[in-house]
């Protein structure tokens, strides 16, 4: 991957809206031109998601998904079996809770031979996160930090420092999906914030919440590294009533962003 490409990143609740649908969706979004992709860790009280990945997470539960079986669907989606091979980086993007109640080294452990990439964590505050973030690097894995509007600059630069290869900027303080970036002067104050977030960041960051038509992609492309949608694509699989039907709605909605 070149440098300088800008990158289009998908998240993903795994089996929403029906069982089934996850091996399909990697493949059809990998195919549709995803450069990474983040699949949600369902949580019952999901603190930083809007109420379209919290209805996804619930889906997701009820489907019977757990932290074990989202690693097996990824080492499935690995060795290509039940899809064509995923080689698209995959992160995964939970809560702390199920992670404690797995065990620390055993889930980290169990994610890299699953072949997760990386790791998300939005209630593990950077300061209290040290000990975390050396047992991820002990194992390979990118640990990704969070950039709000309202991080003053020497912050940020401690956020650059901890995040292994880019930090995640949230666009606006809000939940997943309730973000408005049209309104009145919303440009000028993203634009300042991710100027700022430039000038004390050395490593790359992406933007997300709120990201949902190629407009906005192209927007964030112009200020940032890449771009986050992950509402947007849920909204758009909600109504599929199998797995085949989910992977062409994803594939359909992912190309109309590039």
């Amino acid at each position: 991957m070149r440098k300088d490409k800008k990158l289009l990143i998908a998240y993903y609740m795994p089996e929403f809206p029906v069982p089934g649908a996850t091996l399909p969706v990697l493949e059809a979004l990998q195919e549709s031109g995803a450069d990474l992709i983040e699949l949600g860790m369902p949580y019952s009280d999901p603190i930083g998601d809007g109420p379209v990945i919290q209805d996804a997470a619930h889906t997701a539960i009820r489907h019977g998904v757990t932290v074990r079986s989202i690693l097996d669907m990824v080492k499935q989606a690995r060795a290509g079996d039940g899809c064509k091979k995923i080689t698209t980086p995959i992160l995964l993007m939970g809560y702390s809770n199920p992670l404690i109640a797995y065990g620390g080294d055993c889930f980290m452990a169990d994610a890299v031979e699953a072949g997760v990439d990386g790791l998300l964590i939005p209630d593990l505050p950077p300061e209290e996160s040290r000990d975390f973030l050396d047992r991820a690097k002990g194992f390979g894995l990118t640990v990704v930090y969070l950039i709000s509007p309202v991080t003053p600059p020497e912050r940020i630069e401690m956020i650059d420092s901890l995040s292994t290869d880019f930090s995640y900027c949230l666009a606006v303080n809000a939940t997943t999906g309730t973000a408005k970036l049209d309104d009145s002067g919303s440009d000028q104050r993203i634009d300042d914030y991710l100027k700022r977030v430039r000038a004390h960041a050395r490593k790359k960051f992406v933007v997300g919440f709120g990201i949902k038509d190629r407009e906005r992609v192209h927007r964030m492309w112009e200020m940032a590294d890449g771009a986050v949608v992950g509402t947007a694509l849920l909204q758009h699989l909600a109504e599929a009533k199998t797995p085949a039907e989910t992977a062409e709605l994803a594939a359909e909605f992912w190309k109309s962003l590039k």
